[in-house]
This record gives C-alpha cells, sequence and structure tokens, in this order.
C-alpha cells in the first residue's frame, strides 16, 4: 500500500538543481510562504498506523498467526474499528496529491524524476531485501501463501518495482499502492514537463476527473489502468487542496474537491465489497463513507492553514518513519507476531511488542539506509541530469565531443 505513500512535506522539498522552470509564472501570486507542514508528517505516520491495525487486527489473511482464528473471533471489540483501517490508504492518496503537487513547484522534470527516486527506492529495496529474508529464513512462522513460490528471481524483479508488469507475484502485499503511486507520478510528470502553472494543474484535474469517469466503459485496458477510476478523485483531490493552500481556496477549486469527494461517495459500496472478503463480516456503508469524508476534511484543515499552529519538530520523525514503517509492517509484522505467540505471549503484549520493533526497523532503515544512500544517488543522478541537459541544450548539439 505514500507512498505510502510516504513524501517529504517543504516547499520545494530540496532547492532546485539548476534553477526555476522556464515555462510562465502562473497568474494568482502565492497566498503566502509554505513553511514545512509537520502536519501532514502526523497524518501520515496516522495513516500508516490505521492500516497496520487493519493488517494485525481485522484481516483474515493473517489467520495463521492466530492459530487458525480470525481476529473478529477474540478481539471484536477491537477488530470492529480496525476493519476500517484500510481506508489509511485513501489518506495516502490525498496527501500523495498534495506534497507532489507542492515538492516539484518550480522544477524541472529531471529534478521531479530525481527526487521521486532517490525518496521511494533505497527504502523500497531495503524492505524487500528484509521482508523476504524474514519470509525465507522463518519456515513455519508467518503466512505459507507468502513463502510459495518466493526465489531469488521474484526477489530481484520485486526490486524493479515492476513486479507485476512482468507476471511476478509480491513480496508483500502492500506494494501494490506503490504502482498506484508510480502511475500517478507518470501521469502528473506530463504536467511538469510542460512547466507547473496554476492554470495546467487546474486542467490536469479536469481531464483525469473525465477519463476516470469514462474509462471503465472503454475495451482498452491502457486507458483503465492510467486513468485509475478507483484511486484518482484522491490524488485530484490532493492536488486541488495544494492549490488551495498556495493560492487561497475558490469556487473552481471548491468545485474540483466536492466533485472527486462524490464520486468517491459513489463508489463506496464497491470499494469496501472487496474488503468485507478480508475482514469475513460485513462493512457499513455509512462508515465508509464517514471515515473517507474525515481524509478529506483533515488534509483540507491543512490546506486552509488550520493546522499552521503545529510546530512540534517531532512530527518530522513521524514522517520519516511512515515509509518503511507502511513497507515492512505487513508479511514480517505478522511473522514476528506469529513468533511471540508460539512462545506463549499473549495477544496484546505480541502486538505491543511488534509494533515497538517495527518502529524501531522503519527508524533504522531512515537512518541508516534512506537518509545516505538517497544523499549519494541525489548528487550522481543530478550530474546525469546535468550532463544530459548540457549535450542537449548546447549551441553545438549533435557534435561528437571528444576528450
Amino acid at each position: 500500500m505514500q507512498p505510502p505513500a510516504a513524501q517529504p512535506t517543504t516547499t520545494p522539498a530540496t532547492p532546485p538543481a539548476t534553477g526555476p522552470v522556464s515555462a510562465p509564472a502562473a497568474a494568482p501570486g502565492p497566498r503566502r510562504s509554505a513553511p514545512r507542514l509537520y502536519a501532514l508528517d502526523g497524518l501520515r505516520l496516522l495513516a500508516a498506523l490505521t492500516v497496520l491495525s487493519f493488517h494485525w487486527t481485522a484481516s483474515t489473511d493473517a489467520r495463521e498467526i492466530w492459530g487458525g482464528k480470525v481476529p473478529m473471533d477474540f478481539m471484536p471489540g477491537i477488530a470492529r474499528f480496525t476493519a476500517y483501517g484500510w481506508l489509511g490508504v485513501q489518506l495516502f492518496f490525498i496527501i500523495s496529491g498534495f506534497v507532489i503537487c507542492m515538492s516539484c513547484w518550480g522544477r524541472r522534470p529531471g529534478d521531479f524524476f530525481v527526487s521521486r527516486v532517490i525518496r521511494i527506492f533505497p527504502a523500497y529495496w531495503t524492505a524487500v531485501l528484509l521482508t523476504a529474508g524474514v519470509l525465507l529464513l522463518t519456515p513455519g512462522l508467518g503466512r505459507s501463501d507468502a513463502r510459495a513460490g518466493l526465489d531469488l528471481k521474484t526477489v530481484l524483479a520485486n526490486l524493479t518495482m515492476f513486479h507485476g508488469q512482468l507476471g511476478v507475484k509480491q513480496v508483500d502485499g502492500v506494494y501494490w499502492t506503490l504502482w498506484m503511486e508510480l502511475q500517478f507520478y507518470l501521469l502528473f510528470s506530463i504536467v511538469v514537463t510542460m512547466g507547473l502553472t496554476y492554470r495546467r494543474v487546474v486542467a490536469f484535474c479536469g481531464i483525469w476527473s473525465f477519463a476516470a469517469l469514462v474509462a471503465p466503459q472503454t475495451e482498452i485496458p491502457l486507458v483503465r489502468m492510467l486513468a485509475m477510476p478507483g484511486e484518482s478523485p484522491y490524488f485530484i483531490a490532493g492536488v486541488a487542496m495544494f492549490l488551495m493552500y498556495r493560492f487561497g481556496p475558490n469556487l473552481l477549486l471548491w468545485g474540483i474537491v466536492g466533485f472527486t469527494w462524490l464520486v468517491a461517495i459513489s463508489r463506496v459500496h464497491q470499494l469496501k465489497s472487496g474488503f468485507e472478503v478480508v475482514v469475513g463480516h460485513p462493512l457499513s456503508w455509512s462508515g465508509v463513507a464517514l471515515v473517507i469524508t474525515l481524509c478529506y476534511a483533515v488534509v483540507l484543515a491543512v490546506a486552509l492553514g488550520l493546522f499552521d499552529g503545529i510546530r512540534w519538530k517531532g512530527l518530522t520523525v513521524a514522517g520519516a518513519l511512515t515509509y518503511p514503517l507502511y513497507l515492512i509492517h505487513q508479511e514480517a509484522g505478522w511473522t514476528l507476531i506469529h513468533w511471540l505467540r508460539l512462545r506463549g505471549t499473549g495477544s496484546g503484549v505480541a502486538l505491543g511488542l511488534s509494533l515497538v520493533a517495527a518502529l524501531v526497523t522503519a527508524w533504522l532503515i531512515h537512518r541508516v539506509v534512506e537518509r545516505p544512500v538517497s544523499g549519494l544517488m541525489k548528487v550522481h543522478l543530478n550530474r546525469s541530469i546535468s550532463t544530459m541537459r548540457a549535450a542537449s541544450d548546447g549551441p553545438a548539439a549533435g557534435t561528437t565531443l571528444v576528450r
């Protein structure tokens, strides 16, 4: 499941490497400067924890770690609520739309590409290797389905993040949301290439909304895939909310957000039916609709400046933990819970210890892998992009250089 969304929440996240884009500036001026949005860091961690709670205490996929039982059988008071935790993904998508638009405003396409690569791949590669190692080295623990067919070829294909397109199983089920994020990046990169302006971003929101509505009626799989009819309302809403944050709210932006909310609500029945199979009991239509509405509301509150007073720097740590925590919590987390349960640890204690272990591991991935590897990759990728620009934009383009 951003990525996750997990994205930086500064404007811009890193200074442009080669100056601003040459596209015409947006007509309205910024409503204000954009400090770090600490509230978004907290919301991202909250989203990750709700998804974690769903997998650990509501999903029937975890019955093996609970001795063949399903969570609703022995912790109904908790499972009744955490059965809606999967909606943390919808919150991730809204935040991703907001943050991606914010972080690439005033950047060239190459800068956007570099920022996304260094943000998503170091932690992802680590999570794939860690999860695969846990599953392969702990026979008899965790889910047998997760270990079935897991081999070197599968792991290597997963490192590309295009394992689905290569016809290879996921090392961890949460990776499906990363493909949604990648598709969003691809679509938004078109606007970044043209040069981000207020008008172009609004047009992007309108065109994508229309495409997402008509895509299910087409017979072209590629169109349906890129239009992302199930996920696009949340990304589009996040993009429009960023425009509210940067330029101030107006009727047009309210209309975009309201339209995407109506589309999202209209698809609640279809959305919840799939997860009712996972939790093994009916879910409330009004409950799902309420949580989706709250996801919209909290990010809107950020866009309208209602959380500007939040300045707790500890939330930056929360934001840093979110992405690696999301990537490692499912299969590795289930395996650890199972190991603790087999040693007689009570359910509550096993869950608590596993949560602490997952948070510590996420912090270590961030400190030991993400920060140093991302920094190194950034230097070399920026150098590569600069070389490409110099070769493409130089006065003697096409001339062979002899060194």
